[in-house]
C-alpha cells in the first residue's frame, strides 16, 4: 500500500504541465506546482483552488488540490474535492482516503465498509484495520476480531493486527484479553513504542497490576523520564488505577490506524506520506498529541516552520507533553533565525519545569549560539543536575559545557568536562577531535592529542574538520611532510573553508612550497566572508603572511620558529 501510494504521489508531482490557456489557468497551476515542490501546502492549496475556479472538472487539478489540502490538514476541504472526483467517475486513492477520513470523523461506518468492499478504500494495509474498527463501530466485535485476524495473515502485518486488536479489546473493557495479546510475541515492535508501552501500562493498572506496570516502565524507559512518564510513575506508585485513554472509541481506533501507519513510514524517511496519515489522525482525534507532535516535526523538517509552530501550539498547556511542544516551537523558531523568541519561550517554560533536562539543554544550545556563554554554562549545569542517574547519553551535555568553558578561557574546567564526556562515550569523535585540537592549540600533551585525533579520523574519515585537526597536530609537532596529505584531503572535503585553506597554506610554507602557500592564503581570504568559520579566521594575520611570509609573522608574534630539518642536524 505504501509503495503504491508513494508511486501515485510521484506521478501527481511529475504530471505534465497543463497547456497555457487564455482563461489564465496556467499561471495559477504553475504557481501551485512550484509551491507543492517547495512543501508550501498553504500556497499550493490556494493556487489549486484558483485554478479549479477556471476548470472545476479537471481530474488532475482536483487530485492535486486534494493532496495539498490533506497535507495542510484541511480534510473537509479535501473531501469536498474528492466528492467531485467521484461524482465525475474518476478513481483516486488520495480522494478515497479523504472521504473515508470524513466518514470516520462523522462515525458513519456503513459507507466506509461499503467503500472497502467496493475496492475504494485507502489501501490494503489501512483497509483491513479500518474495516475492523468500522465493524466495531457498528457494534459487531466478533466481525471486528475476524477482520483483525485476516490482516494478521498478510506477511509483515501481524504486529499491526495484534496491536490494534489489543487496543480494540481494551477499548471495550476486556483488559485480560488485551493483556494476553500484549504479553505474547505478536505485538513485538508496536508494543515497544512509547505509545504501545503506555497502553500496556494502563491495561496492567486496570488489572490491579501496578507493580508489574512499574517494572515495565523501568525496563522500557529507565529512571530519567519525561513529565508524562513521571506522572504515570507517580500514579502507579500511589496505587492509583490508570484510565485507559489510548483508544476510547472506534473513531479513535481509526485515528490510531493512520498514526501507526504514519509512524512506520516515518522510519523510512517518507515525510510526504507520513504527513498525510498523521494529519488524518489529528483530524479524527484532535487530542492525539503524539500525532500532533509528529505532524509538527515533519512540517519543521520540510521547512514549513510557521505551520510547525501553529501545530505545536495545538498541544494543550495542561497536557503532559506540552513541554515537548514548547521545545519543538523553540527549535522551529531557531531554524527561522529567531533565537531571542526561542529563548524567551523557554525561559518562560523554565518557571514551571525547573527539573527538565531537555529544557535546559536546549536553552544552553541557544545561549551558546548567541554567545551568552555564562548563561549557557549555567543551563548545561542545570540540565546535568536534573538527571536522576548518570547515563552514556549525557556525554553531549558535558561536551557542550566544556565548549562554553573553553571559550571563556576556563581550561581546567573545560578539560575536565571533555574527559568526563569521553568517560561516558569513550570513542565519540566530536569530543576526541575538540579536546585533541584544543590541546594542540595550547601546546599541551601533544602525543595524547595526536592519538585522540587519529581515533577521531578513524571514526569519521570524511569529516573535513577532523581531518584538518590531524594535519594541524602533525604540523604543530613539526612533522610537516606527514601533515601535507591530511591537510590537502581536508581542503578537498571543505574547499571553501577559510580556516582549512589557511592551515594548508602554513603547511605548504613549512615544506618549502611558498608559492602554493601564498595561493592558499589568498584563497582563505577570498572565502573569509562566505563561511561560518569566517568569524574565527584571522584575516589580518593571513594578509601579513602573504606580505611577509610565515617565518616573519611567527617571529613578530613571538611564536617558536618552524622546525627546519637542517636546524636539527
Amino acid at each position: 500500500m505504501a509503495n503504491g501510494l508513494r508511486a501515485g504521489l510521484a506521478a501527481l508531482f511529475l504530471a505534465a504541465p497543463l497547456p497555457v490557456a487564455a482563461n489564465g489557468i496556467a499561471g495559477d497551476y504553475l504557481a501551485a506546482r512550484q509551491a507543492s515542490f517547495q512543501g508550501d501546502f498553504k500556497s499550493a492549496a490556494h493556487y489549486y483552488s484558483r485554478a479549479l475556479a477556471f476548470d472545476p472538472g479537471r481530474a488532475e487539478l482536483l487530485e492535486l488540490g486534494i493532496l495539498a489540502n490533506l497535507s495542510l490538514g484541511e480534510i473537509d476541504r479535501a473531501s469536498t474535492l474528492a466528492d467531485r472526483m467521484q461524482q465525475d467517475g474518476y478513481a483516486s486513492q488520495i480522494a478515497q482516503m479523504a472521504i473515508i477520513a470524513r466518514d470516520a470523523r462523522a462515525e458513519n461506518y456503513g459507507p466506509i465498509l461499503k467503500a472497502i468492499e467496493d475496492k475504494r478504500g485507502a489501501g490494503p494495509l489501512a483497509d483491513g484495520l479500518i474495516k475492523a474498527w468500522a465493524q466495531l463501530g457498528q457494534g459487531d466485535m466478533s466481525a471486528a476480531i475476524l477482520a483483525f485476524d485476516e490482516v494478521a495473515k498478510v506477511p509483515g502485518l501481524a504486529s499491526f493486527s495484534t496491536y490494534h486488536k489489543a487496543l480494540a479489546l481494551a477499548s471495550v473493557g476486556d483488559f485480560d484479553s488485551a493483556n494476553a495479546l500484549f504479553s505474547g510475541d505478536g505485538t513485538s515492535g508496536m508494543a515497544s513504542t512509547r505509545r504501545g508501552v503506555i497502553a500496556r501500562l494502563q491495561i496492567l493498572s486496570q488489572l490491579d497490576q501496578n507493580k508489574e506496570a512499574l517494572s515495565l516502565l523501568d525496563t522500557a524507559f529507565g529512571r530519567n523520564l519525561d513529565p508524562g512518564l513521571e506522572q504515570i510513575r507517580d500514579s502507579l506508585r500511589a496505587g492509583d488505577k490508570l484510565t485507559f485513554t489510548q483508544v476510547g472509541s472506534p473513531r479513535d481506533g481509526m485515528a490510531e490506524v493512520f498514526y501507526t501507519l504514519g509512524g512506520a513510514l516515518s522510519n523510512e524517511g517518507s515525510d510526504d506520506l507520513t504527513l498525510l496519515y498523521v494529519q488524518m489522525a489529528t483530524y479524527l482525534r484532535e487530542d492525539h498529541v503524539d500525532a500532533l507532535l509528529l505532524t509538527a516535526e515533519i512540517l519543521a523538517d520540510m521547512g514549513q516552520y510557521d505551520l510547525a509552530v501553529a501545530t505545536y501550539k495545538r498541544v494543550p498547556q495542561d497536557d503532559s507533553a506540552w513541554h515537548a511542544a514548547v521545545l519543538g516551537q523553540a527549535d522551529a523558531l531557531r531554524a527561522q533565525d529567531k533565537p531571542e523568541e526561542a529563548i524567551a519561550l523557554l525561559e518562560g517554560m523554565a518557571e514551571d519545569h525547573a527539573d527538565l533536562p531537555s529544557l535546559y539543554s536546549t536553552l544552553g544550545d541557544l545561549y551558546r549560539q548567541e554567545e551568552r556563554l555564562p548563561d549557557a554554562t549555567e543551563a548545561y549545569s542545570r540540565a546535568i543536575d536534573a538527571f536522576q542517574e548518570e547515563t552514556a547519553r549525557q556525554w553531549f551535555l558535558y561536551y557542550a559545557r566544556a565548549i562554553t568553558y573553553e571559550r571563556q578561557d576556563k581550561w581546567p574546567e573545560a578539560e575536565a568536562d571533555f574527559r568526563k564526556a569521553l568517560e561516558l562515550n569513550p570513542e565519540q569523535p566530536q569530543v576526541l577531535n575538540y579536546l585533541g585540537y584544543s590541546l594542540v592549540q595550547k601546546e599541551l600533551k601533544l602525543d595524547e592529542a595526536l592519538d585522540m585525533i587519529e581515533r577521531a579520523v578513524a571514526a569519521r574519515p570524511d569529516s573535513g574538520y577532523i581531518v584538518d585537526s590531524l594535519g594541524w597536530v602533525l604540523y604543530r609537532l613539526g612533522r610537516y611532510e606527514e601533515a601535507v596529505p591530511h591537510m590537502e584531503h581536508a581542503a578537498e572535503l571543505m574547499p571553501i573553508d577559510p580556516i582549512v585553506n589557511d592551515h594548508l597554506g602554513d603547511v605548504y610554507w613549512a615544506v618549502g612550497r611558498q608559492r602554493e602557500a601564498e595561493f592558499m592564503w589568498k584563497r582563505a581570504l577570498s572565502f573569509a566572508d562566505m563561511s561560518d568559520s569566517a568569524e574565527v579566521a584571522d584575516v589580518d594575520r593571513i594578509r601579513r603572511k602573504i606580505e611577509l611570509g610565515l617565518d616573519a609573522v611567527l617571529s613578530e608574534d613571538g611564536e617558536p620558529p618552524l622546525l627546519r630539518a637542517d636546524a636539527s642536524e
